[in-house]
């Protein structure tokens, strides 16, 4: 049986050789398909990440996908995107991407897509249940292949004529990005360095994950080396972009995300656009300042797709790089498109990536900070250090607890895929930001000692 810790707020992750046995994929794949045929057809897409333990995964996921009835679609090994796009090409009812994401190599998981949305919150927990109860449709799928990344690269590409010639250092990170990306890259005016662009699942260059500063640390030594106008990165599965300007400064997804919602509001005055819970003051403060209709909202691709359906949102992010585009494109989160868009206004503004951001007010702000605490004690930790902080300082609870300082704020949220608190502050100095953010620590550093030290007397 799958343990229960798996199924998470947005997808279905745990480390592949230990919580993902062969068996119990099969009863999931049965379970997602049940679900599908009784939501929304059985005509289903499937794709996989190249992790080591993927192609075990798509043999054990598609003969329960069969046996529940579904006729499933293979696409191969493209990214996550890939997949999206797929079931709206395909005009599919849904597909399942095996993918562990920005994950280290031993993880794996699933991204399900019902209809022309990612499942996320009782949905995934709905899964859950139909194994425990082996509630499963009965029937006598079939499985069929095809080529997606051709109508793909075709598509994306035609949606771009650069009036300039950018030039950019695209760092794949080893994941499933690289080949695609390269076709696009072939097709743009565009003077491109490829790095790590050979998928391999031990990613040995380093972690795919643009949101660690130290893994852009390649990139940034590149982007000075050959003097590109910026320097791109994906995650392992490509739906999150990560960025380097001119100089070499990492730019975070908060950041990106006022370079695209300048752009947008300039041709589409008022429109929405969704940030969340951890990026900066800056942005919902340059949306409001260029006429836009700013929107702080959860942390996750399912529910950030969810509030820009039900807001009519013409763009979304994250800080971790996650890129939602309803303006000109379909809605979900696609890190190769993301970086399209980047290319394109760097080249229409005729100026680097660092001057698109000059203008800013300068303020401090950490990284994603991320702190070891296990899976059954995160919510607790945050339910704690929100109690203890709105007693004096505004709190903002739309997910996980974010303080308002007088010059600044400070987060702690639990992360919905990995056993880690995330924190994150930012401040008008560095002796602000210093000080808001030991403030926060000692505060989580004592509730989780507390709750060990609780642990034990009821043990």
């Amino acid at each position: 049986m799958l343990k229960s810790t798996i199924f998470r707020e947005y997808d279905i992750r745990g480390v592949a050789d230990d919580e993902l046995l062969s068996g119990g994929i099969g009863q999931l794949g049965r379970a997602l398909g049940t679900l599908l045929r009784r939501t929304q057809g059985k005509n289903l897409m499937l794709a996989r990440d190249c992790r080591l333990s993927s192609p075990r995964l798509r043999d054990a996921l598609i003969s329960g996908l069969k046996a529940s009835g579904c006729d499933v679609t293979d696409i191969g090994v493209v990214p996550t995107p890939l997949l999206y796009y797929s079931v709206f090409h395909f005009k599919a009812a849904g597909g399942v991407m095996i993918t562990g994401s920005h994950n280290p190599a031993e993880y794996n998981g699933f991204k399900v897509v019902a209809g022309k949305s990612t499942i996320h919150g009782d949905d995934i927990q709905h899964v859950r249940r139909l194994i425990e109860t082996q509630d499963f449709e009965t029937g006598e799928g079939t499985e069929t292949t095809a080529d997606a990344v051709t109508p793909y690269v075709n598509e994306i590409a035609s949606k771009f004529n650069f009036n300039r010639k950018v030039k950019v250092v695209v760092d794949a990170g080893n994941g499933t990005g690289g080949p695609a990306f390269s076709r696009i890259l072939k097709r743009l005016n565009v003077d491109a360095t490829e790095m790590f662009f050979e998928m391999d699942g031990r990613f040995p260059n380093h972690h795919p994950d643009p949101t660690v500063p130290k893994n852009l640390d390649q990139l940034v030594a590149k982007v000075l080396e050959t003097g590109a106008d910026l320097g791109i990165a994906f995650d392992g599965d490509a739906d999150r972009i990560g960025a380097v300007d001119d100089k070499g400064t990492v730019i975070y997804g908060d950041q990106l995300m006022i370079v695209y919602s300048r752009e947008i509001l300039a041709r589409k005055p008022g429109a929405t656009v969704i940030g969340e819970v951890k990026c900066s003051q800056s942005l919902y403060d340059d949306i409001k300042r260029n006429g836009g209709n700013g929107i702080m909202w959860k942390t996750g691709h399912s529910l950030i797709k969810a509030k820009m359906k039900e807001t009519h949102a013409e763009l979304a992010g994250e800080m971790s790089g996650h890129m939602f585009f309803a303006d000109g494109y379909y809605g979900f989160d696609d890190a190769l498109y993301a970086a399209c868009r980047l290319l394109d206004i760097v080249a229409k503004s005729g100026r680097p990536l660092s001057a698109q951001l000059a203008d800013l007010p300068k303020t401090m702000t950490t990284p994603e900070i991320r702190v070891d605490c296990a899976d059954e004690e995160k919510f607790a930790v945050v339910s704690a250090v929100l109690a203890h902080f709105k007693t004096k300082y505004e709190v903002l609870d739309v997910d996980g607890a974010r303080i308002n300082f007088p010059h600044g704020w400070g987060l702690v949220r639990a992360s919905n895929t990995q056993p880690v608190l995330v924190l994150r502050f930012e401040a008008t100095s560095q002796e602000l930001l210093t000080r808001y953010r030991t403030e926060v620590e000692v505060v989580v550093e004592d509730v989780k000692n507390s709750l060990v030290e609780n642990a034990k007397l009821d043990g």
